[in-house]
């Protein structure tokens, strides 16, 4: 059980430190992609562009009902631009297909008398006279790669009028070629260059991004950049049945378009087209590539479009407006689109800097609890501290223990001056050129119990001679024990070496003719031991 939650541990804090490299390095750029679940609702209303809020009418736009009239005529308006952007199908892992409808929109108008008039749109199914408020309505498709927001070219077309009962959407389409630039969001990780493209659908091309500067809205840091949208005959631009839009070419007598000069007549037939610039300025969160705030100034008039020099002055310096206005994102967009990079940085934030740090740092914590545990499971195991290992042979009980290894050492083991003398067999020490205490090959030791507290005889080792100083701590003569081999001295004939120091003993078996020297009469002199005294 202790094993295995080891390796649990262990296995755990392996899995949190490669969680927390994998997630920045795999799982974040798979967040940073064009979500499928995309959903952009924008506005955009026409504001004055000296900044004057009390300005109620700040757009120019042309009067389509004085094409019936005598002179043509231009309107102050309000405008509304709306735009919705959905995720459609194809769409996959590798690419995002996006849905735009646009609509401009006339909220009010002013004519140059100072009437002021609320404008009303009719049903989509209803014929819309000229002075219906709908200005334009367009609907965009473009499929655009997931990772780097660019369109792939699979889908792009502009739907210019509504499918006929029966039709298709093709009917009323046309394709955009070679599109290339940004258009309801940018890429991830922006850069302040100036290259990044821009795609305009009014005048379908691609437009340069140049960076401007730094801002910070609703509390998110953005990169300007802004386009210049170079002017474009709209009139070239063709419907889905190759001709050019409706409203794009006007012809009309000089006196209706107000044109007098040297070289033209009041009847004169003139042509003029519709041309149509912007100038876009976008603020973008760079991590995500989220649009927070979009601005923009459109201008469209009509002109001559021979420009061979031969027209008449008068013509070729002719400018009429068509539609001129300057459109910035309501603060409502402004505060969605703010709220939307906030919850995408959120998410990489997590990804790619907390979790990964917090997952890091619970697998440092588990690895090193369980070093930890492992180095003072071993420091058990050994029974001592690091470096110190008790002797674990399996021949015999550790010395010291209760003989057993189960029970208590006895106090007599305890003791500082309790010793046991190892003893090498008879002739050890000639044959090991070692320590006597080292048992040579094949020889057997011979093992002498401790001392008692109160010793009486002292055990010499086998290199001690019996004739050396006894030691410091022998107060009284001992009898000596010799350990077998040891070298002796030759015996004496002496009745000492037989017989105890008191009383001679009998020999158990008497001469043949009975006689014995030796008596139990205690009458009988001593010998003389004077004689036979061995000297010191």
């Amino acid at each position: 059980m202790k094993r295995a939650a080891l390796a649990l541990l262990a296995f755990l804090g392996v899995a949190c430190i490669v969680a927390a490299i994998a997630i920045p390095t795999y799982l974040v750029p798979k967040l940073k992609v064009v979500p499928l679940d995309l959903d952009i609702t924008s506005l955009a209303t026409s504001v004055p562009s000296d900044g004057d809020a009390g300005d109620r009418f700040p757009a120019v736009i042309f009067d389509r009902c004085s094409v019936t009239k005598s002179k043509a005529a231009t309107l102050d308006a309000h405008l509304t631009q709306q735009r919705r952007s959905v995720i459609i199908e194809p769409s996959d892992a590798t690419q995002a297909t996006l849905q735009s409808g646009q609509t401009l929109q006339i909220d009010r108008i002013r004519d140059a008398r100072g009437k002021e008039t609320e404008v009303t749109m009719s049903a989509n199914d209803a014929d819309r006279k000229c002075d219906d408020g709908l200005l334009n309505a367009t609907v965009d498709r473009v499929s655009v790669d997931r990772e780097s927001s660019a369109p792939n070219g699979n889908v792009s077309s502009l739907q210019l009028a509504a499918v006929p009962e029966g039709g298709n959407i093709d009917e009323v389409s046309v394709k955009l070629e070679n599109r290339q630039g940004f258009q309801y969001k940018f890429g991830f990780d922006v850069q302040k260059r100036d290259y990044y493209y821009y795609y305009d659908t009014t005048t379908r091309q691609d437009a340069v991004a140049k960076f401007v500067g730094e801002k910070t809205i609703d509390g998110v840091k953005t990169f300007h950049f802004q386009a210049d949208v170079p002017e474009v005959n709209l009139s070239d631009l063709p419907d889905a049945a190759g001709e050019a839009p409706l409203g794009t070419i006007l012809n009309m007598p000089a006196k209706w378009w107000g044109i007098k000069g040297k070289g033209v007549k009041s009847n004169d037939m003139i042509t003029m087209h519709r041309f149509g610039k912007a100038v876009r300025n976008v603020y973008v969160e760079p991590t995500t590539g989220t649009i927070i705030f979009g601005e923009e100034d459109q201008e469209q008039y009509f002109k001559s479009p021979d420009d061979s020099g031969e027209a008449p002055k008068a013509i070729s310096d002719f400018r009429m407006t068509a539609m001129k206005s300057k459109f910035a994102w309501t603060d409502e967009t402004v505060a969605q689109q703010a709220e939307r990079a906030d919850k995408y940085l959120s998410q990489l934030r997590w990804g790619g800097t907390i979790v990964p740090i917090i997952l890091g740092i619970v697998g440092a914590v588990l690895l090193l609890a369980w070093a930890l545990l492992v180095w003072f499971g071993r420091r058990g195991d050994n029974g001592g501290p690091a470096g110190e290992v008790l002797d674990e042979s399996p021949d015999g009980p550790n010395p010291g223990d209760g003989g057993n290894g189960s029970e208590a050492p006895t106090p007599e083991a305890q003791t500082p001056e309790a010793q046991t003398t190892v003893i090498p067999a008879p002739g050890a020490h000639a044959a090991a050129p070692y320590s006597p205490y080292e048992d040579g090959p094949g020889q057997a030791t011979t093992v002498l119990p401790p001392l008692p507290e109160d010793p009486q005889t002292q055990a010499f080792g086998a290199y001690q001679s019996p004739d050396a100083a006894a030691p410091y701590y022998q107060q009284e003569p001992q009898t000596q024990a010799f350990a077998p081999g040891a070298h002796e001295q030759p015996p004496v004939a002496s009745p000492a070496d037989v017989t105890d120091t008191e009383a001679f003993r009998a020999p158990e078996t008497p001469n043949p003719d009975g006689f014995s020297p030796y008596t139990t009469d205690p009458t009988r002199p001593m010998p003389d031991f004077d004689r036979y005294r061995r000297e010191p």
